[in-house]
């Protein structure tokens, strides 16, 4: 039986191609069929169709507000019989909402597999991307093979929640990196040190991460098609801080970053790749 895929954006894209390269046939469900038709599934009418068709879901959405709704929609999963049915949900949720997930899906007989990918488009085509996963053990050890075939590195933490808060946490990572090697970029190019050569320092220096690695034909191209956007770092960040304010926590770094990705989106540019904050500075 083939399986199924909902939120075919550029990471979704991405985990949907590296799937059908490893042999998995998929079926999918777009809101709008004629913005996934080209790229060669088979394209159904609703969630509801989708889950009654295929054991086993995939969700990768932009966040939990388009979760909700793919659940609870007329003709949403939530409308189906879902009994022996997995939904792996690879959104990036918001950490108190994701307990609603849990709570929806099991009670009608459901699966649910909590599962944000850290890694964006490059990374997921080569099937390199972690997966942080909670939920129930059973599930995630039935479903480990499935995700092993998008995923280099899977980590379990059982804890409804807790994956979706480790996303965030690894976020904060990711968006003060960025902000600090766009930074870095700008002052260098001022100081008339050649960009390609500022970023090859930098790259067995003390800015030497994977964010770097991604990110640096885009900084010396200023190639800023998305592959993960100030829309995306800024909303995640944002939530980090509802945690950071739950936990009674606080968030020292956090903050310059989210209000950089916040400009970016306030100027028109929330759907480039996250590394345009380069431009702020330049």
């Amino acid at each position: 039986m083939s399986i199924g895929f909902i939120g075919l954006g550029n990471l979704g894209q991405a985990i949907a191609k590296r799937l059908t390269d490893m042999g998995e046939e998929l079926t999918v469900y777009n809101r709008t069929k004629s913005k996934v038709e080209s790229l060669g599934y088979e394209v159904v009418d609703s969630p509801k169709v989708l889950i009654e068709k295929c054991d086993t879901i995939f969700m990768c959405l932009f966040e939990s507000d388009s979760v909700q709704n793919i659940l609870n929609m007329q003709e949403g999963l939530l409308s189906a019989d879902l009994n022996g049915k997995t939904i792996i949900d690879l959104t990036t949720n918001h950490f108190e909402t994701v307990l609603t997930f849990h709570e929806q899906i099991n009670a009608k007989g459901g699966n649910y597999l909590e599962s944000p990918v850290f890694g964006s488009v490059a990374p997921a085509l080569q099937g390199l991307v972690t997966i942080v996963t909670s939920g129930r053990q059973e599930v995630f050890e039935s479903c480990k093979p499935l995700l092993e075939k998008i995923g280099k590195e899977i980590f379990y933490l059982g804890t409804a929640s807790q994956a979706s808060k480790m996303k965030l946490i690894n976020n904060l990572c990711l968006g003060s990196f960025m902000a600090t090697l766009a930074e870095c970029t700008a002052l260098g190019e001022k100081c008339d040190i050649d960009k390609s050569k500022l970023l090859e320092i930098l790259g067995v220096g003390g800015g030497q991460s994977l964010v770097l690695k991604a990110k640096t034909q885009k900084l010396i191209d200023e190639d800023f098609s998305a592959h993960f956007s100030n829309n995306a770092i800024y909303k995640d960040l944002h939530t980090l801080q509802d945690l950071a304010y739950k936990m009674e926590q606080p968030l020292h770094t956090a903050s310059a970053p989210k209000e950089l990705f916040g400009q970016m989106k306030k100027e028109g540019k929330g759907e480039e790749d996250f590394s345009s904050v380069y431009q702020l500075f330049k």
